[in-house]
């Protein structure tokens, strides 16, 4: 890290020492920079702000919260001739993941906005439930990586957020959720008045959705569920769903009342991960929920197809990771393997064979699946680890907003629409 220009402001640092990755919108000063095999997030600010952001993102790890990583705090800079700079909090950056208006250059369509919403929705119950008030919940404040077919959101700013033993309130969820939706509706108007939303994305209703998909979730989680004694297997059907959610229960609180006609069933304690930690277990796999529960899904049938009584669990999931999953992944050409992460390219795999055996009407083998998904679908995508950003965009908006060109850029200005409107 000596290497690196840190008596300059970060804004006046030269472009051999930058990383060339999209941002999102920020209030403060943000670069990437090359630190021998990692990127890092460098963001200036006050020093016990960074110490702050720091400790919180230190913590969120610890309750197994997804957020980016903190790496250091430099204090007490200065430059040659003396002057005090700001503080800078490093962060390592998220491989394969983008801030959503990356992911829109192309156009924004309206169900990319909605699963992003979904995702967004999920971390925000997942923090909640961690006892976490965010206080600046954005599209802006996230990152996203592609999960399956869905994305997964991860906290990148903490510095409004403060972690309460307690838990939260209801109060304070709720106005957790009313920024989140100001926000992200705010910020989709911006991408419409830009040009980088294709016809039919709705601002509003895309935002009052994270208000009902965070509702659907958290009464999926906490809710209190009645039923007769007699009807007890809906213990099971809880579980179920709330592992297909992507949940593990720790404790569930159990109550009858007093002639034991009826059972209360409220889930005390819960975490996300149920998917991840079984493959991570069975095969050392460290990957998103969804691309879990699709590998595992694989796993399982591969199971049936190579039946071996009285094998573990454990023996035959190292035997599909020989013969599948690695034969699959190695087959990639090396100029290709940066596009997307192992997991979901994997994923992707299963999804064209499956497109490819319903056109031909048979069981198409996986060689030859993964043979037409490079030519025909890999190597057209772009590279996720190394995705470059646009140039800098003008944008002109409406003569409802005041006077004035917005400059948005996704390698240069620190521009936030809430400071503009």
């Amino acid at each position: 890290m000596l290497d690196l220009p840190w008596h300059l402001p970060l804004e006046d640092w030269p472009k051999e020492n930058i990383a060339a990755l999209p941002k999102g919108l920020s209030r403060h000063t943000v670069r990437f920079a090359h630190l021998n095999d990692h990127v890092i997030a460098i963001k200036e600010t006050l020093p016990e702000l960074a110490k702050r952001e720091y400790d919180m993102l230190k913590l969120l790890l610890k309750l197994d919260v997804p957020c980016v990583e903190p790496f250091a705090i430099i204090n007490n800079r200065e430059t040659t001739d003396g002057e005090p700079l700001l503080s800078v909090l490093i962060t390592r950056h998220l491989k394969f993941s983008l801030p959503y208006r990356a992911m829109w250059s192309q156009g924004l369509r309206p169900d990319t906005a909605t699963r992003l919403v979904d995702a967004l929705a999920l971390l925000l119950v997942r923090l909640h439930i961690a006892g976490f008030f965010w206080g600046d919940v954005s599209l802006s404040n996230t990152l996203f990586r592609r999960d399956a077919g869905a994305f997964a959101a991860y906290l990148v700013d903490a510095e409004t957020g403060h972690l309460y033993d307690s838990g939260l309130s209801n109060g304070q969820r709720e106005n957790d959720l009313e920024i989140a939706r100001i926000n992200i509706a705010g910020e989709l108007m911006d991408l419409i008045a830009s040009g980088h939303a294709a016809p039919g994305v709705d601002a509003l209703a895309t935002s009052e959705r994270i208000v009902a998909k965070y509702r659907e979730l958290w009464e999926a989680l906490t809710g209190v569920e009645t039923f007769k004694s007699d009807d007890r297997w809906k213990i099971n059907r809880r579980v179920s769903k709330l592992n297909e959610l992507g949940f593990d229960i720790e404790e569930l609180a159990i109550k009858t009342d007093s002639e034991g006609s009826t059972v209360k069933i409220q889930p005390k304690v819960v975490d996300a991960g149920h998917h991840q930690r079984r493959l991570i277990r069975l095969t050392g796999l460290d990957v998103e929920e969804n691309q879990a529960r699709r590998l595992l899904n694989d796993l399982d049938q591969y199971r049936i197809d190579h039946p071996r009584p009285g094998a573990d669990e454990e023996v035959l999931a190292h035997e599909w990771l020989s013969n599948a999953f690695e034969p699959v992944i190695t087959s990639i050409p090396k100029e290709l393997a940066g596009k997307l992460e192992p997991a979901e390219i994997y994923h992707q795999v299963l999804e064209h064979r499956w497109y490819m055996s319903e056109k031909e009407s048979k069981d198409v083998p996986l060689q030859d699946a993964v043979s037409s998904y490079v030519e025909n679908v890999l190597r057209y995508r772009r590279e996720e680890e190394s995705y470059l950003g646009t140039s800098t965009e003008l944008i002109t908006l409406p003569d409802a907003i005041p006077r004035g060109t917005i400059v948005v850029a996704e390698d240069d200005e620190e521009v936030d629409w809430r400071d503009l409107v």
